[in-house]
């Protein structure tokens, strides 16, 4: 058995290595014209979250388990009397559905879509279904945050996978018990968008920036008119907008192509703790500091140790374990870090490291908490 720490990951560190040279060329190569429908979007405009319970019939033997799941045979039930059948007492207890699981379906109802329209769907196996592979959705009624029925879905799975078991053993490759409808649900109900509502539009950021806002509203006021567009915080642009339906739509669509002035984001590192990833923008400075890192590896290995008793002592046979442990420290030299002041210093001063994107999580905070990392530092 070993445990280490900080044990060194050279594929990992390529790999490392190649995303931040990558940044490097996207920050060396010319910038691009950002337009405002990237850095901001209407407010009001969304789409909605709709979902429902289902039904999925036509499994091959792989559907839930009845005695565990009394709602699936419940739900088989209501819909048989739905059907006008009426199943004898006692029978229900009886029933094996084993080509039936329950499931939970989601769409996402998107802006302006119209009765008649198809939208995708996404089925889930909420019971202990084996595989949803071959099934089909019935008509299952798709609600809103509101309760109101706002498409109906029914439809073949679509399941990207496949697997097989028998006699205990079992291979399965991808997912089973979720699958996806395209085109599987009709909507019923149109949700209002308030669009056309008053003589104003507003524009909601993307991320919360009082220079970002301060820059969409002078690009709007610089090519349609002063005082056509007032930033009301870092979040939100208020825009003047015609009230005519068709002359608001084409007002929007020149809107949103308004090229924006280059623009600095704000000097930011992203941390993945669970993965070990590392991102930088190209805003991240560092200043003058010395770093010194080393690497620990415990090693503990244990062996079974056997002592037989002498023949004809009535003795017994006793098996005990030894562990041996073994602890490696490598040298840590002091490696000083020169001020950088573009992502290619940076990025060449990490690599002067030599550390893994899992050390390199504690050395960023580690440098920030010194004062030498010039950016935020933010854990996902």
């Amino acid at each position: 058995m070993k445990a280490s720490s900080h044990s060194l990951l050279p594929r990992a560190l390529r790999i490392f290595w190649s995303l931040l040279a990558m940044a490097m060329l996207c920050a060396a190569g010319p910038a691009h014209a950002l337009r405002i429908k990237e850095v901001a979007a209407v407010q009001g405009v969304r789409s909605n979250q709709l979902t429902g319970y289902g039904l999925v019939v036509g499994l091959d033997g792989t559907g839930d388990q009845t005695t565990q799941m009394p709602y699936t045979t419940q739900s088989m039930q209501n819909y048989l009397q739905n059907m006008g059948i009426t199943l004898p007492a006692g029978a229900t207890s009886q029933l094996q559905l084993k080509n039936v699981a329950a499931v939970i379906v989601t769409a996402q109802l998107p802006a302006f879509a119209q009765p008649g329209q198809m939208i995708d769907v996404n089925v889930s196996s909420m019971g202990n279904a084996k595989s949803l592979k071959g099934g089909m959705l019935m008509v299952t009624p798709l609600r809103g945050a509101d309760g109101e029925i706002y498409a109906l879905a029914q439809g073949n799975l679509v399941v990207g996978g496949a697997g097989a078991s028998s006699g205990g053993s079992k291979v399965q490759i991808n997912h089973l018990s979720a699958g996806r409808i395209p085109q599987g649900a009709q909507v019923e109900r149109s949700v209002p968008t308030p669009l056309h509502e008053g003589d104003s539009i507003t524009l909601g950021l993307n991320a919360s920036d009082f220079q970002t806002a301060r820059r969409v509203a002078d690009a709007i006021n610089t090519r349609m008119g002063a005082g056509r567009a007032t930033a009301l915080d870092g979040r939100t642009v208020q825009v003047q907008a015609p009230t005519a339906p068709g002359a608001r739509v084409n007002f929007i669509a020149e809107l949103e192509e308004l090229p924006l002035e280059s623009m600095t984001p704000s000097a930011k590192v992203v941390i993945n703790a669970r993965t070990g990833s590392v991102v930088l923008n190209q805003a991240v400075t560092l200043g003058p500091c010395a770093v010194a890192h080393g690497n620990l590896s415990i090693v503990i290995s244990s062996r079974p140790v056997i002592s037989q008793p002498n023949p004809l002592s009535q003795g017994q046979t006793v098996v005990s374990q030894q562990s041996d442990i073994q602890i490696n420290q490598e040298p840590g030299n002091i490696i000083q870090v020169p001020p950088s002041a573009q992502l290619t210093d940076v990025v060449r001063a990490l690599n002067a490291l030599g550390a893994t994107p899992q050390d390199l999580l504690a050395i960023l905070q580690a440098i920030k908490a010194a004062g030498a990392l010039n950016a935020e530092l933010e854990v996902i």
